[in-house]
């Protein structure tokens, strides 16, 4: 089975309390975010994609009128043996007394709207400017 780079973030009831869990400032929570992820490139890529999911899940749910405890998203991926990435797949898990069908609805929307996942999809042009030096 190929490695998928697992990464897994979260805030308010949903954030993780591992030692192992970087701890970040958010402008949506006060505790902030954890960050369970392996500091590689491919963990990374990933961190960016379930971390901006996670925001814009507390953004969209401010949007609809959705009152949240917590979120966690768990991302991941494969990459080809050229280093190409293979996709990226994400899970949304929402800490909220909202319907299932508001959650739903909720992410959703945050799917159509997440600006990391939405440059990926695109394709992105990534280029060197200078060399460091």
């Amino acid at each position: 089975m190929a490695e998928t780079y697992g990464v897994v973030v979260g805030a308010g009831s949903l954030r993780s309390s591992s030692d192992g869990a970087w701890r970040l400032p958010h402008r949506w929570t006060d505790e902030g975010v954890a960050v369970e992820a392996a500091f590689t490139g491919a963990h990374l890529l990933h961190v960016a994609a379930a971390g901006c999911v996670l925001n814009d899940v507390y953004r969209e749910a401010a949007s609809l009128g959705v009152a949240l405890q917590g979120v966690r998203v768990t991302a991941g991926g494969g990459f080809d043996g050229e280093w190409v990435s293979t996709g990226i797949t994400y899970a949304v898990e929402v800490d909220t007394q909202a319907s299932p069908d508001e959650v739903a609805r909720l992410v959703a929307v945050v799917d159509e709207v997440a600006e990391i996942p939405r440059a990926i999809r695109a394709g992105a042009p990534v280029q060197r400017v200078s060399t460091a030096g």
